[in-house]
């Protein structure tokens, strides 16, 4: 991976301690809820799930719901499975540029080794 700012690196810090200390194999669920503790005890703001509305010519015509937005820069998906799925890059250029943010993590829990499960966007 190239070199990444601090916010990023502190929210991989984060995950890698998530990993450590309950590995793979857990629900998606399990490991934002146990993000969100370990975002808090880093001293970093965040919303969990936070609605923005996609329209389509000025017409309301549905939601997105990221998993998380940090310090309200940075977009993280995160994910528990066997495999990784191109439509998971979409859906995060989605969330991008729905929230008009920059920066998001893919963050994929079910890797032996966290390092191997995390991908960065930057637009």
């Amino acid at each position: 991976m190239e070199a990444q700012d601090p916010l990023t690196e502190k929210i991989i810090g984060c995950a890698i301690e998530v990993h450590r200390e309950l590995g793979p194999g857990l629900f998606e669920s399990a490991y934002q809820d146990a993000m969100c503790i370990e975002l808090t005890f880093g001293k970093l703001q965040f919303e969990r799930e936070k609605t923005f509305a996609v329209e389509y010519r000025g017409v309301k015509i549905g939601f997105y719901r990221p998993d998380l937005v940090i310090q309200n820069e940075v977009v993280v998906d995160i994910k528990s499975v066997a495999n990784y799925d191109p439509v998971f890059s979409a859906q995060m250029l989605t969330y991008l540029k729905v929230t008009g943010l920059k920066t998001g993590l893919l963050l994929n829990f079910n890797r032996p080794v966290l390092k191997d499960g995390i991908k960065r966007f930057a637009l």
